[in-house]
């Protein structure tokens, strides 16, 4: 068995510790595999807790708990919240322009992004996404609309 410790700077806007020296921060994890060079055993670290997060926003989107009684009906419910979170990723990848924006989890995003009331308003062949001027982010919905409806269309 081997810790792997390492020393980084905390991401912008993260709470330090008590525990953080300098403004660094000790991040370890353990790992039994026999042989392979310390890059590599990192990527596969990381790879995993991206795949851990990505868990997480599954449990937060749904998959706490199967609420339906059938296992075919809960097999349907686990492939719609599979598709909101795809369609999540890639709105969040190709229309958010804001970086902090694409790392929101799903309990930000539905309460700054998909709790807004809108309405949809056509006027000379065109259609319209007209908001709340009041609303926390509408220049923000604003721009990732335009963003992914300037995507090109594929036929």
């Amino acid at each position: 068995m081997r810790v792997i410790v390492r020393k980084e700077r905390p991401h912008p806007g993260a709470q330090l510790r008590f525990t953080d020296a300098d403004g660094l921060r000790l991040t370890a994890f353990a790992t039994n595999t026999g042989r392979g060079q310390l890059a590599d055993l990192k990527l596969r670290h990381r790879r995993r807790a991206r795949a851990e997060d990505r868990i997480r926003a599954a449990k937060a989107t749904g998959l706490t708990n199967l609420p339906l009684h059938g296992y075919a009906h809960n097999q349907i419910w686990v492939a719609i919240v599979a598709l909101a979170l795809e369609l999540t990723a890639w709105a969040q990848m190709l229309g958010l322009t804001d970086h902090d924006a694409r790392r929101w989890e799903p309990k930000r995003l539905r309460l700054r992004l998909f709790s807004v009331a809108g309405r949809i308003a056509r006027h000379a062949r065109q259609v319209h996404l007209r908001l709340a001027r009041h609303a926390p982010c509408a220049e923000l919905i604003l721009t990732a609309h335009q963003r992914i409806h300037a995507l090109p269309q594929l036929a």
